[in-house]
């Protein structure tokens, strides 16, 4: 093992193993990540949503690199709020931003016990949702572009002509499914990752125990490897 991977691994266990569980790690993207949080990333640890939040704003941060598509990502609790209210209820959640500017939006979802991705690309006109136990989510998808028809309408006068847009749920053949009860949230931050550097989707669930760890490293240290 080269000395620099020797001590990443190093500090990687010092954040689940050494002080206090309020402890902060890190702090951007207005959020606060403390080592309770970190500790979902253990093997077989249910990720939370300030490490999925925390982890859209780096892949949204690593967006404004040249080379990337512009990544625009929702928080957690976009979704839930949408599907319950409409888009009245989050009209405000895009104050200042015209997410029509950019290439991809990110939207992570939380089904109760559950993680999934929604996926917008507005250069192709396509709504995916990626699920690491196969469900289809066609209705989220749907809910989705009523969104971004009256976001469009409200926002920049334009109309979206919905007979434009392709929805797609991803089949269990098109994207890696997990072959546990926990590993949801992982595969979440990886689809999203891969999505947003326009890279296919080819890891597996092996890949997962090492994924955890580098999403440790990363979020204290800000950066995507």
């Amino acid at each position: 093992l080269n000395p620099l991977f020797q001590a990443m691994e190093s500090e990687i266990s010092a954040a689940f193993d050494s002080g206090e569980p309020e402890d902060i790690l890190s702090r951007a993207f207005k959020l606060t990540v403390t080592r309770e949080d970190i500790c979902t990333l253990q093997p077989l640890g249910w990720l939370n949503d300030r490490i999925m939040n925390f982890y859209m704003g780096l892949l949204v941060e690593r967006s404004k690199k040249e080379g990337y598509p512009a990544v625009y990502a929702f928080n957690t609790f976009f979704y839930s709020k949408l599907s319950s209210t409409s888009h009245k209820g989050v009209k405000k959640w895009t104050k200042g931003v015209d997410i029509f500017e950019h290439d991809v939006i990110l939207v992570p979802i939380h089904l109760r016990i559950h993680w999934t991705l929604l996926v917008v690309d507005l250069r192709e006109k396509t709504i995916k949702y990626f699920d690491s136990l196969g469900q289809k989510g066609d209705h989220i998808c749907k809910t989705v572009l009523k969104y971004l028809e009256e976001e469009s309408r409200e926002k920049r006068n334009i109309e979206l002509t919905a007979s434009e847009w392709t929805l797609h749920s991803m089949g269990t053949e098109e994207i890696p499914q997990q072959n546990n009860g926990n590993d949801c949230g992982v595969f979440v931050c990886k689809f999203a990752d891969f999505i947003s550097r326009d890279k296919p989707i080819i890891f597996t669930p092996e890949h997962v125990p090492y994924f955890r760890r580098k999403m440790v490293w990363e979020i204290i240290h800000q950066q995507l490897l």
